[in-house]
């Protein structure tokens, strides 16, 4: 007598559902955090640098640049975006060196979304700024630096330099992910950092060369420093404001989108 046996249907993989809410992000933000704290030289560099910066304006050009001794109350707000400048440029490297690792190809087969990995560098990104920024703007107090700002002025001044940061720090993340290399995304991450010195933070615009003037008027520090100065001083705040907060939410705008598009093309979803 023979037995027949029905022919077992081929096990068919279960497919892990994707992780809801913002547990991704947290995992990723968390991840970018240890990474930061292992690498302590960066950070560190990201806070003295701008130190150095503001006590070498302040001692050594700020008696040539006002003779009155005022000139600390100028330069900080602008040694405070270049402060966030150099914190958010590290981004580029450790989001370049995900990608030539490989991390993001193991990252890809997990049921993650595409974005949660370049959100968990910008925010910890975030973080890491508004940790320095308070050092910097501390260490501007302890030579001179008197600020005016009342709470709701102070306030408004957090909000405008996190917004900045979170601007700031997605433009970088989209140029690791544009960059062939770390060194590469260095390089190009370093050109931004320019930016500040083409602006009113460090001397007045008026001071410049007349050609010049229309292209630091115009371009997106400016309005951004003259806001925090206004804030912080309490001086006259006029239009610049709106223009800051347009400028930040455009630069932002632009680095998702195009970071999106970069890490899909690169990660390989379609």
């Amino acid at each position: 007598m023979t037995i027949t046996t029905a022919p077992t249907a081929p096990s068919v993989p279960t497919l892990r559902p994707r992780l809801r809410g913002i547990t991704a992000e947290l995992v990723f933000v968390g991840r970018s955090l240890r990474h930061s704290l292992r690498d302590g030289e960066s950070l560190l560099m990201a806070v003295m640098l701008p130190v150095l910066l503001m006590l070498m304006f302040t001692w050594v050009f700020g008696g040539a640049i006002d003779p009155s001794g005022g000139y600390v109350d100028y330069v900080v707000p602008g040694i405070i975006l270049t402060c966030a400048g150099f914190g958010a440029s590290s981004t580029a490297v450790y989001v370049a060196n995900d990608m030539r690792t490989g991390i993001i190809d193991r990252f890809r087969t997990m049921p993650l979304r595409a974005g949660a990995v370049l959100t968990g560098h910008v925010v910890a990104s975030l973080l890491r700024n508004l940790v320095a920024t308070a050092i910097v703007i501390a260490v501007g107090v302890l030579v001179g630096f008197r600020p005016e700002a009342g709470f709701g002025a102070w306030l408004l001044t957090a909000g405008l330099l996190a917004l900045y940061i979170l601007a700031i720090t997605y433009l970088f993340a989209a140029i690791g992910l544009a960059a062939g290399s770390p060194e590469a995304a260095n390089g190009y991450g370093f050109i931004l950092l320019f930016l500040p010195y083409l602006s009113s933070a460090f001397v007045p615009v008026s001071s410049m060369p007349e050609w010049l003037q229309p292209i630091v008027r115009h371009q997106p520090i400016t309005p951004i420093v003259e806001t925090i100065r206004a804030l912080l001083m309490g001086s006259d705040i006029g239009a610049e404001p709106l223009v800051a907060v347009i400028w930040c939410v455009a630069i932002l705008a632009i680095a998702v989108v195009w970071g999106s598009w970069l890490f899909r093309r690169k990660a390989g979803r379609r």
